[in-house]
């Protein structure tokens, strides 16, 4: 599943791929509907793994996301729709939203069992499912979860890119966010199972890796003498020389530290591209949403990894209408664009999650959320364009997705006229932009 869109959250890369279409699979027997983030289309795989083993048939698993209220209206709604398609079939609901509201989804006529994140990757799980052992609810407390899965060290993704999830959970409380609820604490996977990981991924004809996580920046700091992730970044690229392109997704800034910002600076395989969640760029709204960072902290951050990557693209998760937002507060985010030069946005009107401290909150009227979403989506277009027009006459370096598209080094994705295979890296030059995407010719 590849991540193209993104819903605000400060959760750095559980919400990072959230698209509103749900992702369906299906092989021997079991359909996986994906909604929400990367990490659940990876956990997704896992699951798909220990349900053949199993044995399990004739089963539908639907793995949900809670980012926002619209995010479960979305998982019921493919539940029923699933009942409807498939009258006979066990209907397992797994994910963020059954792991928060076990009961209500419980209750849903619709549903044959309902299991927790924690649950949902352990084989016995679907060991039990398909001998009829399981109870009809298996969820237990995610808070309890202290160490880090097995199934967290394999890798996931298409022919060219590959996944690496190398951390779960967050131990953040920004006030807006239901997610760490969903996914338990901040727990990592040793640097050691993750460059092997690498390895057998590269061996397996991957030229690029992306290290994804819930909170990626607060990787190693359960692990023994609480490592960072800029140590992590620097020994995949000694230990894997052969690995061609290493990518981070995306990070919360205020946490990156000095060692990260140099292999940025210094290590050409690391791809220069960062996806920052910035939020607002306004003070007292970010001290509303128990960020970490204010505005001043974003705007210097990107003007240094500017000045020591100058061929670095910035992109940012951006929220319109937080609770008790003033237009003048929202003028300060949308200069924030400008401010920090970023190549592109992903803009979302607030919506409020029942639970958390947001949602109580003074609410800004709901038109104005929508107009001011609006506004910021069209500041991140002219961003966008600005970035793409930069580009253009400029050699690049396209790794082949899929025929005749792919992305630069930068991730900004290019349409090509000539075929390559994919996972193949060619070299091109930017002839011009259609305001989404580059386009160029040639190819060597």
């Amino acid at each position: 599943m590849e991540d193209t869109t993104a819903i605000a959250a400060p959760i750095e890369d559980a919400v990072e791929a959230f698209d509103s279409e749900p992702a369906r699979s299906s092989v021997d027997g079991v359909e996986i509907i994906t909604l929400g983030c990367r990490l659940n289309a990876y956990e997704s795989e896992v699951m798909r793994g220990h349900a053949a083993a199993a044995g399990l048939g004739d089963a539908i698993i639907i793995n949900t996301c809670a980012v926002t209220a619209e995010a479960v209206r979305q998982a019921r709604q493919a539940i029923r729709k699933a009942r409807r398609s498939n009258p006979s079939a066990r209907i397992v609901v797994t994910g963020c939203a059954a792991q928060i509201e076990p009961q209500n989804f419980a209750a849903m006529p619709e549903v044959d069992h309902v299991i927790g994140n924690g649950e949902k990757v352990a084989a016995q799980t679907w060991t039990a499912l398909a001998t009829g052992d399981s109870p009809r609810v298996a969820v237990n407390d995610i808070m309890s979860v202290r160490e880090t899965a097995g199934h967290l060290e394999t890798g996931f993704g298409s022919r060219a890119r590959a996944f690496v999830q190398i951390q779960n959970g967050c131990d953040h409380r920004c006030t807006f966010c239901i997610i760490p609820y969903g996914r338990g604490p901040s727990r990592s996977v040793p640097a050691g199972a993750v460059v092997s990981e690498i390895r057998s991924l590269v061996a397996a004809g991957h030229a690029e890796v992306v290290l994804t996580g819930v909170d990626l920046t607060s990787w190693g700091s359960d692990l023994p003498a609480t490592p960072r992730l800029g140590s992590l970044v620097r020994r995949i690229l000694r230990l894997v020389p052969e690995l061609k392109r290493l990518r981070i997704s995306s990070i919360d800034s205020i946490e990156a530290d000095a060692e990260l910002i140099e292999a940025i600076a210094s290590e050409p395989r690391l791809m220069p591209h960062l996806h920052l969640s910035l939020q607002a760029g306004d003070d007292m709204i970010l001290k509303r949403m128990k960020r970490r960072h204010l505005r001043d902290d974003a705007i210097r951050f990107c003007d240094e990894v500017r000045r020591l990557r100058p061929d670095i693209a910035i992109t940012a998760d951006l929220i319109a209408g937080f609770p008790t937002e003033t237009e003048t507060m929202f003028a300060n985010t949308l200069d924030l664009v400008e401010r920090c030069g970023l190549a592109g946005i992903h803009a979302f009107p607030f919506s409020p999650r029942t639970g958390t401290p947001a949602a109580r909150m003074p609410q800004v009227d709901r038109a104005m959320v929508k107009a001011r979403a609006e506004r910021l989506r069209a500041a991140g277009q002219c961003a966008t364009e600005r970035h793409l027009g930069s580009q253009i006459g400029r050699e690049l370096s396209v790794l082949i997705e899929k025929p005749g598209l792919g992305r630069a080094e930068d991730f900004t994705e290019v349409r090509l006229a000539d075929t390559h295979p994919v996972g193949h890296i060619v070299q091109v030059r930017a002839g011009g932009h259609d305001g989404r995407r580059l386009w160029a010719k040639g190819g060597s």
